[in-house]
C-alpha cells in the first residue's frame, strides 16, 4: 500500500491496523509532547526529549516507532544500537538542529579550545560528536553546572536556552550560539502581556526557548514535561502556557477539567505535526523509515549523551 492508500482510510480502521502491527512487531511507539493528539493518544510514552530519551535507554521491545523529529529518532538509535528504530516520515526534521553544523563547532572549539561544549538534544548526531555533554530544556541548568565556575562553555544551538542557564548559574563566561527555535522566539512580550490581561491570576509558563523578556515577564519557566507536572499539581488553578500547541492539547486531553490556556493559539510546529495515524500504520506495516547513524557518529555522540544521563 502506498501512503494515499492509508490516507483513505477511516481513523477506526487505522488504529486497528496499528494495535495488530505493534503487536506482531513487540514494537514501542514514542511520542513527543508536541505530536498531534490522536499520535499521543496511541503512544506507549510519551514526554519531553529528556523523559523519551531516559525511555529509549529502559525500552525491551526490539522496534521503536519514534514520532518526533529526526533529531529524536537519532538518540532513540544511538542508545540502542541493536534495535531497529523507525520514524514515520523521514521529513520530519528540526529547523533548530540545522541551525549548527559539526564543522561550525570544532571551528569554535579550536578559537576556544579549553571551553567545554554544551549541546543541546535540539542537535544533528553529528554536532552531538564533537559535543562533551548533551542537555535538554529540562537539565541545561545542571549540566551547566557540573562544570568547574571558572571553565568557559560553548552553548548550542538554542541561544534563548542559553540564556536561561546563563542567569540561573550566574556565569559569563557562556559564549551562546545564534539559533532559535522558530516557534518558540516569535513568542514576545506582547503575547505575555495579552494573556495576563485575558486570563487574570492565571499563572504563565513559558518554555526556556522563549525570548529572554518573555522569559523575565512570566510566573515560570518549564520544560514541557515540567509543564505537565505543574498542571498534574495545581488541578483547580488556570494556567496559560507559552510552547508547541501540542502540550497545551495534551494538557486538555488529560486534564479536561483544568483551565489551560494557549499563550498563542498559532504556536504550531510544522515538522512536529508531519506524523499522522496514516504513516504510523505504513511504517508499522512496511518498516518505514528505519533510522541509522554511522557508527563513528553513533560512538562519539553516545559518550556525550551518557554524560548527560549520569548527570540527570
Amino acid at each position: 500500500m502506498e501512503l494515499w492508500d492509508y490516507a483513505k482510510l477511516g481513523e477506526n480502521e487505522l488504529l486497528e491496523r496499528i494495535s495488530v502491527a505493534r503487536k506482531r512487531q513487540n514494537a514501542v511507539i514514542l511520542a513527543h509532547n508536541y505530536q498531534r493528539i490522536e499520535i499521543q493518544r496511541i503512544a506507549d510514552f510519551k514526554g519531553d526529549s529528556l523523559a523519551l530519551a531516559k525511555q529509549a535507554v529502559e525500552i525491551d521491545a526490539p522496534v521503536i516507532i519514534f514520532c518526533g523529529v529526526m533529531f529524536m529518532a537519532e538518540v532513540a538509535k544511538i542508545l540502542n544500537p541493536q534495535k531497529t528504530v523507525l520514524i514515520p516520515d523521514i521529513q520530519a526534521g528540526c529547523p533548530l538542529a540545522a541551525c549548527a553544523t559539526a564543522e561550525d563547532i570544532i571551528a569554535l572549539k579550536q578559537k576556544y579550545s579549553d571551553y567545554a561544549v554544551v549541546t543541546y538534544v535540539n542537535s544533528s548526531a553529528e554536532v552531538k560528536a564533537v559535543s562533551d555533554i548533551i542537555c535538554t530544556s529540562a537539565n541545561s541548568v545542571d549540566i551547566v553546572e557540573s562544570f568547574p565556575q571558572d571553565r568557559g562553555i560553548i552553548f548550542t544551538p538554542d541561544k534563548n536556552l542559553c540564556h536561561y542557564a546563563k542567569v540561573r548559574t550566574g556565569r559569563d563566561n557562556i559564549i551562546c550560539w545564534d539559533g532559535e527555535c522558530y516557534v518558540h522566539d516569535r513568542f514576545t512580550l506582547d503575547d505575555v502581556r495579552a494573556s495576563k490581561m485575558k486570563h487574570p491570576g492565571a499563572t504563565i509558563i513559558v518554555h526556556p526557548e522563549c525570548p529572554p523578556d518573555v522569559q523575565d515577564a512570566a510566573d515560570l519557566i518549564f520544560s514541557t514535561n515540567g509543564m505537565f507536572r505543574y498542571v498534574e499539581e495545581h488541578l483547580s488553578e488556570p494556567v496559560v502556557i507559552g510552547t508547541e500547541i501540542g502540550m497545551v492539547e495534551r494538557l486538555h486531553d488529560e486534564f479536561p477539567q483544568t483551565p489551560v490556556y494557549p499563550m498563542k493559539v498559532r504556536a504550531i510546529c510544522s515538522n512536529m505535526k508531519l506524523i499522522t495515524l496514516a504513516k504510523v500504520a505504513r511504517a508499522l506495516e512496511q518498516n518505514m523509515y528505519e533510522v541509522n547513524v554511522p557508527e563513528n557518529v553513533a560512538n562519539k555522540a553516545k559518550v556525550a549523551i551518557e554524560r548527560m544521563l549520569a548527570v540527570s
